[in-house]
């Protein structure tokens, strides 16, 4: 037990898990994990599974919406005990169900651990934010003592190292013998140098310094192959490039989940057609941080603002708001723009349905949430082709955009957004298609695929067991 009271407590949400619903307070439940608890092992009914997702809220986007949404998965299918940080407590604890699964465990923060405090912020949104990597380092070993905590009270069938999915911290579940599985893993691409040059300084520093380390780690991190080995067919890759990647640099097969879902249940039945006169609404959603690069999207509207009706709803905020916002004005484009700013999920939703294509300008991305979101909601896309947005995007439901020289991608993201503003039956017959395309990457698909996963494992772990008798 680690410097205090390690909570455990039963929760089940109240909406379906699409990673970013407010849910209702249905009661609380929680005990002590020194308490007497019963051990437990896996029945026909589900397997005991435990869980590191230090990334885990009900109410946030990004990796935490990941992290709850992979959780669900598994409690679908078995009971899951899920370790994760002390600062989702209130937000998880607005969602508790005293009397279901999965049930959450709280490591006890330390000094050195991240919250979400107003330093940290600044941290985060600064090239100092390696220094985040210390504190997930500090915590994942605190965690492991947790986990231990709880193995000596409990049996578990299989470990699940979840989130962050970044591979340099696979964590140290691995290290405790159980059938094991780790990922989605993401994290192992570079940002292409030849894109660098279109972040402001500190974003060229922070991510051409981000290259050079990465590099370093893929070579020389010797947890992550461990890690690797340990998984064997229980790795999981969140998109097939880092399939090729793990196996390249590791020797180790991958099998490709994507690492967020399409929340399918808020699909129209139809797409909304855009009427005439009406302006083609852009919808671009992000952190306003360089690698999402907005403003290479200005800049490929700007020369086609005499000669397109366009808008573009902007979602989000951070710390390039303003320069983005300053950049707008210079481009003669602060009247066809609305900053939007950050709203809650439900309302984001709302303005994401009401568009009529989703603009992605990433620069560094693994597949996206908001990618995922837009299909689901009848959006076209037009974004690079590169990160998981090769992947996900078909010539049916989107553009994707060659991103050889930064020039190419500006005037490329220009082209596809006139394209589509001139030709309405094109862009209707897309956002059909993209409808279709949500479903291949909905919750039950990757549900399948995660309980096909913890059965080769399972299988292989019981034939090991076999052999050795």
């Amino acid at each position: 037990m680690i410097g205090g009271r390690v909570t455990i407590m039963l929760e089940r949400p109240e909406v379906a898990a699409d990673g970013g619903e407010r849910h209702k307070a249905a009661g609380r439940g929680l005990r002590e994990v020194g308490a007497a608890t019963p051990r437990q092992a896996g029945g026909a009914e589900g397997r005991s599974v435990l869980v590191a997702a230090y990334a885990c809220n009900p109410l946030r986007g990004s990796e935490e919406a990941v992290g709850w949404n992979w959780v669900q998965s598994i409690a679908a299918m078995h009971r899951a005990t899920v370790i994760t940080a002390e600062f989702h407590r209130k937000d998880i604890e607005a969602a508790c169900d005293p009397n279901d699964n999965p049930r959450f465990v709280f490591v006890p923060h330390r000094a050195w651990h991240y919250s979400p405090t107003p330093l940290w912020k600044r941290i985060e949104g600064s090239i100092t934010k390696p220094v985040m990597n210390l504190a997930y380092a500090g915590w994942q070993r605190d965690a492991l003592t947790v986990a231990k905590d709880l193995l000596a009270r409990e049996d578990f069938d299989l470990v699940h190292q979840l989130t962050y999915v970044g591979f340099r911290f696979p964590g140290h579940l691995w290290r405790l013998g159980l059938p094991f599985v780790w990922g989605p893993i993401g994290g192992l691409e570079n940002t292409p140098w030849r894109l660098l040059s279109a972040m402001r300084r500190g974003g060229i520093v922070y991510y051409g310094g981000r290259n050079l380390i990465n590099s370093a780690q893929r070579r020389w991190l010797q947890s992550p192959r461990r890690a690797a080995r340990a998984a064997g067919p229980g790795l999981i890759a969140a998109t097939g490039s880092i399939a090729a990647e793990l196996r390249a640099l590791y020797g180790t097969e991958a099998t490709v989940i994507s690492e967020v879902v399409a929340p399918v249940q808020l699909s129209p039945a139809s797409p909304p057609r855009r009427q005439a006169g009406e302006p083609l609404k852009i919808v671009w959603s992000g952190l306003h941080l360089p690698g999402k690069a907005l403003n290479l999207l200005l800049d490929a509207l700007a020369p086609i603002a005499g000669r397109a009706n366009f808008e573009l709803h902007v979602l989000g905020d951070g710390p390039l708001r303003a320069a983005w916002t300053r950049r707008a004005e210079e481009l003669g484009l602060s009247g066809r723009c609305v900053w939007h700013g950050m709203v809650p999920r439900t309302e984001a939703l709302r303005i994401m349905g009401e568009g009529h294509v989703l603009a992605i300008s990433s620069l560094k991305d693994l597949t996206s949430t908001v990618l995922l979101e837009g299909l689901a909601l009848g959006l076209p896309v037009v974004c690079p082709d590169h990160c998981g947005f090769s992947e996900v995007v078909t010539p049916a439901c989107g553009i994707k955009v060659s991103p050889r020289t930064i020039e190419a991608l500006v005037s490329g993201l220009g082209a596809a957004v006139m394209e589509l503003e001139a030709d309405e039956t094109k862009r209707f017959a897309m956002a059909e298609a993209a409808l279709g395309r949500a479903a291949d990457y909905s919750l039950a698909r990757n549900r399948q695929r995660l309980a096909a996963i913890y059965e080769r494992v399972l299988a292989e772990a019981a034939q090991k067991t076999r052999t050795a008798a």
